[in-house]
């Protein structure tokens, strides 16, 4: 149980979110780049704009791999971080740097091996075509980005969250300059339209690459972990760090196939209830940025805390974040119920898509306040090396609790899309609780294994 002295959480508030802020606005930076390819892919028509769709299908589940992946670096660069055992960190570093870049020539191999599913999604035989060549080229922009992972998990196990988003930032200011030159011919570029756009994301995953490396590699505090291993590469490091990925990785893909699925049951639908499954959709993505670095925060700073064996600490800073992000995401919680009938109007000018998207808004408040926690207190236990287990919760959270209850009661004759979304709050929630149990004991569990040792050892 929390103690009652709230005080206790709230003087870390403003650590929390100083390391979290610069993952949110690089998250952001994401989303905005996003929102302005789309529009400039929009003016080329209807079909570049569903191929480019259809592409980033198999691209996003290839991305939940790596990045799950990646996130194994990050708990043990902070654990030899709160051991002040930089020779350790080295060692991590440079085992999942190389685990990163495998990991992209894996991926990119393996996109391009998958290509025939594209002719096997009922899609029109035209957008098929043109997003074949689209792929072959943000696939191949893979490699750099899982190098740029390694880089990025390495600094955020550093507590050095804003050097990352400085690289996504100027990156992605890059990809809207390259992407307007190359998709429409500006200047004396050729107009090479979707391959133009992936182009533009190749050169700027490069350039963010490059950037992060130069940015981290001439600060004379992190020059000791650039200097290569003289010892060759050691198995049993890239076996701690598949075990801590593999999981992370599949409990990412749970939650994205989750997500995928309820857009699928929104477009039996019909077009306007599916429209405005999309609108919540959209909303309730931009709040979750928020949990996602505050996530991110707690894997940091509860890892930090495990290396310096300051166990009532670490669960005293993990519980910070948990009450943080349930402030937060109250916040946003309220602002869509009060604002449910005006946020869909900035999307579209149709009265029943309104309507509909108003009501699952409701449904979105809870749905911040399930998901917000479920996000951060899987990065407290990503911090605790603990992986196995809360993946295997998420799996029957999302998909043997949530799935089918969006599945029996999203039905048009029962309660429609209403009926989805209250499985995926029902889902996040089941997740939340079961995270929140196995938190609680583990981290209990921790502190009275530690006080043990001590008494035996005076």
């Amino acid at each position: 149980m929390m103690p009652l002295d709230l005080s206790v959480y709230t003087k870390e508030f403003s650590k929390n979110f100083s390391l979290a802020l610069p993952i949110m606005l690089g998250q952001l930076g994401h989303v905005l780049v996003g929102f302005v390819d789309n529009l400039m892919i929009g003016k080329l028509g209807a079909a570049p704009l569903a191929a480019v769709s259809l592409g980033n299908t198999l691209i996003f589940f290839a991305l939940f791999l790596g990045i799950g992946f990646s996130f194994a670096i990050t708990p043990l660069i902070a654990e030899a971080d709160g051991e002040n055992d930089a020779k350790k960190g080295r060692v991590y570093f440079q085992h999942g740097l190389v685990m990163c870049a495998a990991n992209g020539v894996i991926l990119f191999l393996l996109l391009l091996l998958a290509k025939p599913i594209l002719y096997h999604l009922d899609q029109p035989k035209d957008v098929v075509e043109l997003a074949l060549p689209y792929l072959d080229i943000v696939a191949f922009s893979l490699i750099p980005l899982m190098i740029f992972q390694g880089f990025k998990q390495f600094a955020d196990g550093l507590s050095l969250t804003k050097y990352a988003m400085y690289a996504t930032l100027a990156a992605n200011v890059v990809n809207v300059i390259f992407n307007y030159l190359l998709i429409y011919g500006v200047w004396f570029f050729p107009r090479l339209e979707l391959e133009g756009a992936a182009i533009g994301t190749l050169i700027s995953r490069v350039f963010m690459l490059v950037l992060l490396y130069l940015i981290l590699s001439r600060r004379p505090k992190l020059k000791s972990y650039f200097i290569l291993m003289k010892k060759s590469l050691d198995k049993a490091i890239f076996k701690r760090l598949i075990n801590l990925g593999f999981p992370t990785a599949l409990q990412m893909l749970f939650e994205g196939g989750i997500f995928t699925a309820t857009v699928l049951l929104a477009g039996t639908l019909g077009t306007k209830p599916q429209a405005a499954n999309q609108i919540a959709l959209n909303l309730a993505s931009m709040t979750f940025m928020i949990a996602v670095g505050l996530g991110v925060t707690a894997t940091i700073r509860v890892a930090n805390q495990k290396g310096k064996r300051k166990f009532k600490t670490l669960r005293d800073v993990a519980y910070s974040i948990f009450l943080q992000v349930f402030l937060i995401e109250g916040l946003f919680a309220l602002g869509f119920i009060l604002l449910k009938g005006f946020l869909p109007t900035l999307y579209i000018d149709d009265s029943e898509v309104i309507r509909l998207a108003s009501q699952l808004l409701i449904i979105a408040a809870l749905f911040q306040l399930s998901d917000g926690l479920q996000v951060t207190i899987l990065g407290a236990l990503r911090g605790l090396q603990d992986v196995k287990v809360p993946t295997l919760l998420c799996f029957i959270a999302y998909w043997l609790i949530g799935l089918p209850i969006s599945y029996f009661t999203g039905k048009a004759d029962v309660l429609g899309s209403m009926g989805i979304w209250l499985g995926l709050l029902s889902g996040l929630t089941a997740s939340a609780i079961m995270l929140y149990i196995r938190f609680n004991m583990l981290s209990k569990k921790q502190i009275l294994t530690f006080e043990k040792t001590k008494l035996e050892s005076t």
